[in-house]
């Protein structure tokens, strides 16, 4: 049943040609009231998209989606899956446990940025939700998202509140970083031995209980929903990023364009971040090191010397990393 001419994000660059050999699915249940933007209400066929970008995750990526679905219930809602290995076999699996979820299968790791873009040029929904494989979401999260962003219509990411396996909050609303902040983010050494440093509370925003709506820099993109004329306006990811610093790009953008971005804590997600305890592809660290040089050479152009000397304690500490990750177990 058409319901107006559909609405695709704008998509940097990413794999046409794997988006339309994906299988077709669509999960459908009765809708809910009608949106606050009329445009937005015509503009798709359907009330939210979500995108998960899997890569060998297959026991944490089935519990998501039977979290999501379940939450899901009363919504016209569609799920992509953009597979970065299939070899394991996670989409042969979803195939058989969650038939109305659409599978795309990249040849290659081609990074979570440029899978994201291709889930959002895939789907039509008004809001679209990325979403961790290692994330299981609580009940009425996406109502309080979603009720967020009705209400709200400048409004063009909320995000929600995310708790580890432990327990204990994870501060996935934070500060813009400066040239020097990965000096003093969440895992880094000088936050571990000093974590009532000034520095470290000002970007992590640890003194505040993070129990309140309020608007923030930036949210994680291991759980964003995201208004999408916000992204017909603004853009897809910045595919230069192959993984970690493009959610703080897009979410830079978005306020750049003119857009909210919000904390939402009503919603709650459990993330079961295990990386910084195992081993990881020596690439991850790379490139992740990488998006730093990246985003501040993009953000925060300097003096040549200044930025040559900023590039070269993040590649320092790369090496670091990748000494550190040698030796951790896998």
């Amino acid at each position: 049943m058409s319901r107006g001419k559909r609405r695709r994000a704008r998509e940097s660059s990413g794999s046409p040609a794997a988006a339309a050999a994906a299988r077709a699915v669509v999960l459908s249940s009765p809708s809910i009231p009608p949106a606050e933007s009329a445009t937005e209400s015509h503009a798709a066929a359907m009330d939210l998209s979500s995108i998960i970008v899997n890569y060998k995750s297959r026991r944490a990526l089935l519990d998501c989606l039977a979290s999501l679905q379940m939450d899901a219930a009363g919504y016209e809602h569609e799920i992509v899956v953009v597979d970065n290995d299939p070899s394991d076999g996670a989409l042969e699996e979803i195939a058989r446990r969650f038939p109305k979820v659409r599978g795309i299968a990249n040849a290659e790791n081609v990074g979570f940025a440029r899978a994201i873009n291709q889930g959002i040029a895939a789907t039509t929904g008004t809001f679209v939700m990325i979403l961790n494989p290692d994330c299981f979401i609580e009940r009425g999260s996406l109502a309080a998202l979603i009720g967020y962003l009705r209400a709200h219509p400048r409004t063009g990411v909320v995000g929600p509140r995310m708790i580890g396996r432990d327990g204990k909050l994870q501060y996935s609303a934070r500060s813009f970083p400066d040239p020097f902040t990965f000096l003093f983010n969440r895992y880094s050494l000088l936050t571990r031995l000093f974590p009532g440093n000034p520095f470290s509370r000002r970007y992590l925003l640890s003194d505040w209980d993070h129990a309140s709506v309020r608007p923030v820099d930036w949210l994680s993109g291991a759980c964003l929903m995201v208004r999408r004329i916000a992204i017909d306006q603004v853009g897809a990811m910045d595919e230069t990023y192959f993984m970690f610093n493009e959610d703080v790009d897009w979410c830079r953008r978005m306020k750049q364009g003119g857009w909210d971005v919000v904390y939402v804590p009503e919603a709650l997600m459990h993330h079961d971040i295990g990386a910084s305890r195992k081993k990881v592809a020596p690439r991850i660290i790379v490139e992740r090191h990488r998006g730093m040089i990246h985003y501040f050479h993009k953000y925060h152009p300097t003096h040549p010397l200044v930025a040559f000397l900023a590039d070269n304690i993040i590649r320092v500490r790369a090496g670091l990393m990748l000494a550190v990750n040698a030796i951790k177990p896998r």
